[in-house]
């Protein structure tokens, strides 16, 4: 995420508002929350994940143990276990 230089939009007597409170200091300012979106909502990774989610729980029924998906997946055993419980429910 990059960042604006608030003279560059801000009118002076808000930069001088603002300076009030902090000064000088990086400060993130949220968007509205008409405006928010899902997290992962502007690319695939939630199908991503979902895909290799399942991917995991069939290796899992095939026999693998947590440490070998760990390892094969990059995972710790408790993501592993996490990811196991949440596919088991569904």
């Amino acid at each position: 995420m990059g960042y604006i230089r608030a003279e560059e939009i801000l009118p002076i007597e808000v930069i001088e508002l603002i300076q009030q409170y902090v000064d000088g200091e990086n400060i993130y300012i949220p968007r509205k929350t008409e405006h928010r979106q899902e997290w992962g909502a502007g690319t695939q990774i939630k199908q991503e994940l979902l895909v290799r989610d399942q991917q995991i729980y069939e290796d899992s029924l095939a026999g693998s143990r947590t440490s070998e998906l760990a390892c094969k997946y990059y995972l710790s055993q408790k993501s592993i276990q996490r990811i196991l419980r949440k596919m088991r429910k569904q």
